[in-house]
């Protein structure tokens, strides 16, 4: 788990190939076992299930905690609790990943203002358990040791349709609850960096979109060519089986990384 290190320009960060699941608002997320402040009291915001994590990202931007990412790699001991008196709820343990702006272990729970713990949390465990079962099944046989964090080498820029569309057929024959969340998070959002994730997801290691490809349809001839900017752009488009008639074309990246956590721990009094 890292701290700070999922959000960008208002809105969530994810790996190139990571796809959000579930998109859920009004989320209270409290901690237990650390005595650092950027912990401490509860903490409301948004709430994202990807291919490859859990993502909170704070409603108030200039607290000193204003995303936490949980790779699946990171949890223990969820449980879904259902209490007599109160709302359902979900809890469990996170390590921190190193170089992710914290060090050991923490409890947290997760509260759902508008319900949905139950449906979010099954989603959960049923696309973390297919995770575990690509790192099991791959080359990597060392212990379950969450990764290093690592920031992105590149800028980031905002995502491509696969990144926040549910998936038409799927995964595996088994597909989100999206009666109880059919929220999809606003395009402009959700924001992407060319770094793969570095933990297997629910598809294995990400290595692009499923049902997304290039148009394969030869260009029409024109008397000049395009300009390499408008060739590059083309290149880079998404095509949509369902949609033929469009395309989604990347817009320019933004050229600056995602803040630091020294950066932001700088312009939380601001």
């Amino acid at each position: 788990m890292s701290l700070n290190t999922a959000h960008a320009n208002g809105g969530v960060l994810i790996h190139a190939g990571e796809s959000i699941l579930l998109f859920a608002e009004n989320v209270e997320i409290d901690f237990h076992g650390k005595d650092e402040a950027t912990f401490k009291g509860r903490k409301k915001g948004k709430l994202y299930l990807t291919t490859h994590r859990m993502i909170f990202n704070n409603k108030h931007m200039n607290d000193t905690l204003a995303s936490f990412s949980f790779p699946f790699v990171t949890l223990s001991q969820v449980e879904l609790e259902q209490p007599v008196f109160g709302a359902n709820y979900i809890k469990g343990k996170v390590r921190a990943q190193p170089n992710g702006n914290w060090v050991g272990e923490a409890k947290f729970e997760l509260h759902f203002n508008k319900g949905g713990a139950i449906e979010f949390g099954q989603a959960m465990l049923r696309t973390a358990q297919m995770g575990k079962s690509h790192k099991a099944s791959s080359n990597n046989t060392g212990p379950d040791q969450p990764p290093a964090y690592a920031p992105p080498p590149s800028a980031y820029y905002q995502a491509p349709p696969p990144a926040y569309a549910p998936a038409p057929n799927g995964y595996y024959g088994w597909a989100p609850p999206f009666a109880a969340f059919p929220n999809q998070p606003p395009a402009n959002t959700v924001y992407m960096t060319d770094m793969p994730p570095p933990y297997p997801g629910i598809n294995g290691y990400a290595a692009g979109y499923s049902g997304y490809a290039q148009p394969s349809a030869p260009a029409v001839p024109t008397q000049q060519p395009a300009p390499s900017k408008e060739q590059e752009a083309a290149q880079s488009a998404y095509y949509d089986p369902s949609r033929p008639n469009c395309a989604y074309v990347p817009p320019p990246a933004y050229y600056e990384p995602p803040p630091s956590y020294q950066d932001h721990n700088g312009k939380k009094n601001d």
